[in-house]
């Protein structure tokens, strides 16, 4: 079968063909549907060696929907042929946070040699993959796979950082999402969905602000120099309730935190290399509060699968074949791809 891995350090992932997995014990395998392309498949292909502790080579790919192909002997709770969507970060599978579905917060995850599907163990930039166990799955209907599989982490990990928020989104409240990227144009959907808060979204592209309007942002500007005075004046003078940022940049949190009201909250999910300083006193606004989500539970991802089979929320992609994922790579590279890139076995 054709597999999109990552051979060397520093080197650009290679499409090369492997043997089909054969799943034993308790195993999955998934005739893959498609898989999604997200920036920390960009930073995986271009660090340097030493940058992660994954041992090479390895499938990339952790945003993935398919079928049920086989089952092991000792698989349960999922049927040949049933279509689910993959939740994505594995680990130990023993402690207390892995049976409870929330393997993204795995208390042994500093001594895992991985983080999940492609992410140091075989992910779905394949025709198949194979899955340790289905508690890493979740059923999808009659959800088409190039919605299904983004949700996995853009979807997921932008519903459990607004979660994290929830005690500030109360009606009335001001939220401001900061990147309509793959991400962020899934986090206004949501609050949309979720919040009763009046939406603010801030973009450096103006298509990325279009996008913003179209899923539902009641006000969106170009990031310059005047924009936290729009914002402050957008909140009514008093500043945001909540800020989402999916940039993560040192200019992007300094923005965030100068539109926090007193109280307010920021979600850091992007992984921009930003720097903020925290201090007290400080110049932070009074009673700030800072989370740093990682992805989500299993359960939260059963979650936002309702919610697009309701028609809450919808993904916005750009499909490519599996034989042409350079291209794809080049154009999230170049910040071309509108929504979410997504790779469809040829």
């Amino acid at each position: 079968m054709q597999a999109l891995r990552l051979i060397q350090w520093g080197e650009p992932p290679a499409l090369v063909r492997v043997e089909r997995p054969v799943p034993h014990g308790s195993e999955v395998l998934l005739r893959v549907e498609a898989a999604g392309l997200c920036h920390s498949d960009l930073h995986l292909s271009e660090a340097p060696e030493g940058a992660f502790r994954y041992q090479l080579p390895f499938t990339l790919g952790h945003e993935v929907a398919g079928h049920v192909a086989a089952l092991g002997s000792g698989a349960k709770a999922v049927a040949v042929g049933e279509r689910v969507v993959l939740h994505g970060p594995w680990g130990c599978g023993a402690c207390a946070r892995c049976t409870a579905g929330m393997d993204n917060y795995c208390d042994r995850r500093s001594t895992l040699t991985w983080n999940g599907a492609g992410l140091g163990r075989d992910g779905g930039m394949a025709e198949y993959l194979l899955v340790p166990s289905s508690r890493h799955l979740v059923p999808i209907g009659d959800l088409a796979a190039d919605q299904a599989a983004p949700l996995s982490d853009a979807g997921l990990t932008s519903y459990h950082a607004i979660a994290g928020l929830r005690q500030t989104l109360e009606a009335g409240s001001t939220a401001v999402v900061i990147g309509v990227g793959g991400l962020g144009h899934l986090a206004v959907q949501i609050l949309r969905a979720t919040a009763q808060s009046r939406i603010l979204a801030v973009d450096i592209r103006e298509e990325a602000l279009a996008l913003a309007d179209r899923c539902g942002a009641h006000f969106s500007t170009v990031l310059h120099t005047d924009t936290g005075r729009a914002l402050r004046a957008e909140s009514g003078g008093v500043g945001a309730d909540a800020v989402l940022d999916f940039a993560g940049t040192t200019e992007s949190l300094e923005l965030a935190t100068s539109v926090l009201r007193p109280g307010g909250a920021l979600a850091l999910v992007g992984s921009g290399g930003g720097h903020l300083t925290v201090r007290k006193p400080g110049a932070l606004p009074q009673g700030f509060s800072l989370s740093l989500p990682f992805w989500g539970s299993r359960t939260e991802l059963a979650e936002v699968i309702a919610l697009a089979r309701s028609g809450a929320i919808h993904v916005e992609t750009e499909q490519f074949p599996l034989s042409a994922a350079t291209d794809a790579f080049e154009r999230l590279r170049r910040g071309r791809v509108q929504g979410r890139a997504v790779l469809v076995p040829d």
